[in-house]
């Protein structure tokens, strides 16, 4: 879709935003694209200063920017107070959603008799829909999919190819699950008995609220009793791991490879960077933020961010990494100091012994 500066800056204005242009507001815009990779006729936006020396050189028509930022004389410019979300709304506006395809006629399909599927669903073929499961409307279900009996899901599912769901799951609405993952296996749950390991049967199930999507690959374990829960407005990455039990808050964001053992708290508009785990039975607060690699083996205090092995508070670590830093110093120092002290020795056993 193409439309030209004045009809963008109306469409942030419909959303909310205060935006203002400044340039040629009949320029026609094709696309989105970064300050690097814009082309003529695409818009762009800045939103992190370290990125600001690359408007001196982007092609791009027009950047979406924050007021009081200088720009060369030739761009085009859209100010306003959060360009990211701005620019969000542009690629909406300009490319729109994916398109799911109409799928071809479903003689590969197979739907039990018990089941119950809404109006519109495109469901591919090598899908599987099980018995007494139940799906709203305008669902997307892509080839090799998997839902297992006694699933309640709600309106405008898209589950991508390959995605398995196993039974009694209860899933929101707008939920989409991204290929390869598995919702609703088993949790880690053996008991030692003589010796060996004695499987406990995983009889909980998990839920999903609305609006959550859930990236490749990723596996979220039903719970042992009761629930495994993530709440609505959560977005997972690919590679997550989530453990029987946990209860994920709303709004949450966790990012690629982050595990989370069983029986964990999560409170709501967490984020979670990269390669974060979390031990079992922690409870993390509210707002808290976990650092990349952090392993969080204690209880997290609302708003607080943590990083390290174990996690500790952001500023702690600062204070531990800034006396990493001057060991090669401090041991420079303490090597002086042992050589004038073994001088000093030395003397006072010559004074000693004249």
């Amino acid at each position: 879709m193409h439309a030209t500066l004045a009809e963008l800056v109306q469409t942030l204005r419909e959303h909310g935003f205060a935006a203002e242009l400044i340039g040629d507001d009949a320029r026609q815009i094709t696309g989105v694209a970064t300050l690097e990779d814009a082309r003529a006729g695409e818009i762009t936006f800045l939103s992190n200063p370290k990125y600001e020396r690359l408007l001196q050189t982007t092609r791009a028509a027009a950047v979406v920017l924050r007021p009081g930022v200088s720009a060369p004389g030739p761009l085009n410019l859209i100010r306003c107070d959060d360009p990211y979300a701005a620019i969000t709304v542009l690629i909406i506006k300009l490319h729109g959603y994916r398109q799911h395809r109409q799928p071809p006629a479903p003689s590969q399909v197979r739907i039990a008799a018990t089941a119950r599927v809404g109006a519109s669903a495109k469901i591919h073929p090598g899908v599987t829909i099980e018995d007494e499961t139940v799906i709203g409307d305008n669902a997307v279900i892509y080839p090799g999919c998997y839902i297992g009996p006694r699933c309640r899901i709600g309106d405008e599912l898209v589950l991508y190819p390959n995605v398995v769901i196993y039974e009694d799951t209860v899933i929101g609405h707008r939920v989409t699950i991204h290929a390869g993952t598995v919702i609703g296996e088993d949790g880690l749950g053996y008991a030692p008995h003589e010796g060996r390991w004695l499987k406990i049967p995983q009889i909980g199930q998990v839920e999903i609220g609305d609006d959550v999507e859930i990236g490749a690959n990723c596996t979220i374990d039903r719970a042992t009793l009761g629930k495994t829960v993530i709440a609505s407005g959560t977005k997972f990455s690919n590679l997550i791991a989530i453990g029987h039990g946990t209860r994920i808050g709303e709004h949450c964001m966790l990012v690629a490879q982050v595990g989370v053992a069983g029986s964990v708290t999560v409170g709501n508009h967490v984020t979670m960077a990269g390669q974060s785990g979390v031990a079992g039975h922690v409870r993390i607060g509210d707002g808290a933020t976990i650092g990349a690699r952090a392993g969080v083996t204690n209880n997290v205090p609302d708003g607080e961010t943590v990083l390290g092995q174990p996690a500790i508070p952001i500023r702690d670590m600062k204070r531990q990494v800034a006396y990493v830093m001057r060991l090669p110093e401090l041991n420079a120092t303490v090597k002086r100091l042992e050589k004038r002290i073994a001088e000093l020795e030395a003397q006072l056993k010559s004074q000693q012994s004249a």
